[in-house]
C-alpha cells in the first residue's frame, strides 16, 4: 500500500515537475532529491568514439548531471556483452540498479516477476509523449503496460558495410544481391590473401541479431515471427525457418566467404578486419557503421570515401522481402520498482529517463550523427553532412524495407539457446534441425 501511494504522489508530482523540465532542452529543474541514485548501462567512452547512439547518451547523461549537483550519479558502465551477463545475473538476485537498460527480450519475464516498474501512466504523461514514435515501445509493453522508456537510436542491426573502390576491381559496381554471386566474388579476394565479409559471433547474440533475424524474414515474412510473439501457432520448427538455419550454416561452415575466426571474435574484432583493409566488407549494425565510418575518417580518407552500404544477399531459396533489412529499438531505459518508495528519488529518476529519450538526446543525434531516437526531430539537414553519412541515413530510413529484430522480443530463455546452439552449429556440432527443435522446446516452455 505504501508503493501504491507513493506511486501516485510521484504522478502528482511529475505533472509539475515535467511541465517546467519540457521548457529547456537540458534538464534544469530543481529537483526535491539529493541523495544517490545509480545507473548501469553500457555507453563505454570507447564505444561512444563515432557510436553516435552511445556519445549522445553520455553528452546527455553528463549533462543532466552538471545540471543536478545534488544528486549523487553513479554509473556502472560495462560493454555490451559483459552488460548482459551482468544484468542478468543482478535479476536473478533481485537486485537490479535504480535506473538500467531493459532488452526488449526480457520485459515479459521481468514484469512478471515484478522486477521492472510500470511506467505506463508517467510515459504517457510526459511532456515529449506527442512527439514520441510510439512504434518503439512495443518490445517493451506487457499485458497493454509499458515499462521503459526505448533509448539510443533507432538502427538497423544488419548492414552490409562494404569497400566500393575494392568490389569494383572485383568486377562488381555494387554490393552482390545474391550469395551466389558472393561466392564467386570469393574467389577473387580469396587469391588476395583478403576476406569476403568479416563477421564476429564470438559474444553469440551478434548471429542472432545481425544476421539471422533479417535471413529469417526473407525466408518466413514477417507474419511468421508476428505469430511467434502472439503466440498464434508459429514453430521455430516451421520448415521456413529451418531453411533460414541450413542456409547460414551453408554460408558460414561450408564456403569461405567469413573470415574463419568468426565465431571467437566480436564484431568489434570483426570491424577492424575491414577498416585495416583485410575484409572487403563487414556486417553488423548502425553502431558499427558510425565506428567504422569516423576511424576511416580520421586515418583513410580515401577508404572512407569508398564506404557503400547494401542488404543482405538473397538466399537462392528464399522468395520473401529481398530488400530488408531489421531495425528498431532493443533497449529502454527502465525504473527498479523499490524507488517507488521513495516518491522524490522515483521523480528524479524519471526526470533522468526523460532527457536521456528527449529532445536532448534526439536532437544532438540528429544534429551530429543523422541518427534519430524515441523522440522525433521535424526536420533533418543531411546536406551538411559527409556523402557517406547522407547515404546512411537514406539506406536505413527511406530506400530499404524493414523486419524486426528477433531479440526484442519474446524471452531470454528462448534467445540463449537459439544463440548458444547456433554457434556450436557453425561449429559443425549441432544440425540446422536439432537447434530448431531445441529453440520450440525452450519457446514452449519460457513464453
Amino acid at each position: 500500500m505504501k508503493k501504491f501511494l507513493a506511486l501516485l504522489v510521484t504522478v502528482a508530482i511529475m505533472a509539475i515537475a515535467c511541465t517546467a523540465f519540457a521548457a529547456t532542452p537540458v534538464a534544469s529543474t530543481e529537483l526535491a532529491y539529493k541523495g544517490e541514485l545509480e545507473i548501469m548501462h553500457f555507453s563505454t567512452s570507447e564505444e561512444s568514439e563515432g557510436n553516435g547512439g552511445s556519445d549522445g547518451f553520455r553528452t546527455t547523461l553528463a549533462a543532466w548531471k552538471e545540471a543536478h549537483p545534488n544528486i549523487t550519479l553513479t554509473e556502472n558502465v560495462l560493454a555490451n556483452a559483459e552488460y548482459k551477463t551482468q544484468i542478468a545475473t543482478l535479476a536473478a538476485a533481485g537486485n537490479l540498479p535504480d535506473v538500467f537498460l531493459l532488452q526488449g527480450m526480457n520485459t515479459i519475464a521481468w514484469a512478471d516477476q515484478g522486477l521492472v516498474l510500470d511506467l505506463t501512466d508517467i510515459i504517457k504523461a510526459s511532456p515529449y509523449y506527442a512527439d514520441y514514435n510510439t512504434a518503439y515501445f512495443t518490445p517493451f509493453t506487457s499485458n497493454g503496460k509499458l515499462y521503459g522508456y526505448p533509448v539510443l537510436t533507432g538502427g538497423t542491426c544488419t548492414v552490409v558495410i562494404y569497400d566500393k573502390a575494392m568490389w569494383k576491381e572485383a568486377g562488381y559496381d555494387t554490393f552482390p544481391k545474391t550469395w551466389a554471386e558472393v561466392e564467386e566474388a570469393t574467389k577473387y579476394f580469396g587469391d588476395k590473401g583478403i576476406y569476403t565479409i568479416a563477421f564476429g559471433n564470438g559474444g553469440q547474440w551478434q548471429l542472432n541479431s545481425d544476421f539471422v533475424s533479417t535471413l529469417g524474414n526473407r525466408y518466413t515474412g514477417p507474419e511468421w515471427f508476428a505469430s511467434l510473439i502472439a503466440k498464434g501457432g508459429a514453430k521455430f520448427t516451421d520448415p521456413e525457418f529451418v531453411a533460414c538455419l541450413k542456409e547460414t550454416k551453408r554460408l558460414f561452415a561450408d564456403t569461405k566467404i567469413f573470415n574463419p575466426d568468426f565465431n571467437a571474435v566480436t564484431n568489434e574484432d570483426a570491424r577492424e578486419y575491414y577498416i585495416s583493409g583485410d575484409a572487403a566488407a563487414f556486417i553488423g549494425g548502425n553502431w558499427d557503421e558510425s565506428y567504422i565510418a569516423q576511424a576511416l575518417k580520421d586515418s583513410n580518407e580515401e577508404k572512407f570515401n569508398n564506404i557503400g552500404f547494401a542488404v543482405l544477399p538473397q538466399p537462392a531459396d528464399a522468395t520473401k522481402a529481398p530488400n530488408s533489412q531489421n531495425i528498431g529499438l532493443g533497449y529502454a531505459v527502465a525504473i527498479n520498482p523499490k524507488v517507488a518508495e521513495d516518491p522524490d528519488k522515483l521523480a528524479a529518476a524519471i526526470d533522468l529517463a526523460q532527457e536521456l529519450t528527449g529532445p536532448a538526446f534526439s536532437s544532438f543525434v540528429a544534429e551530429n550523427y543523422a541518427l534519430g531516437g524515441l523522440t522525433k526531430v521535424a526536420d533533418v539537414d543531411l546536406s551538411k553532412f559527409d556523402a557517406v553519412t547522407a547515404a546512411f541515413y537514406n539506406w536505413s530510413y527511406v530506400d530499404t524495407e524493414t523486419c524486426e529484430i528477433y531479440d526484442s522480443y519474446i524471452s531470454s530463455a528462448v534467445w540463449s539457446v537459439l544463440n548458444t546452439e547456433m554457434q556450436a552449429m557453425l561449429n559443425g556440432e549441432i544440425e540446422p534441425e536439432k537447434v530448431a527443435e531445441d529453440t520450440q522446446k525452450a519457446y514452449e516452455e519460457n513464453y
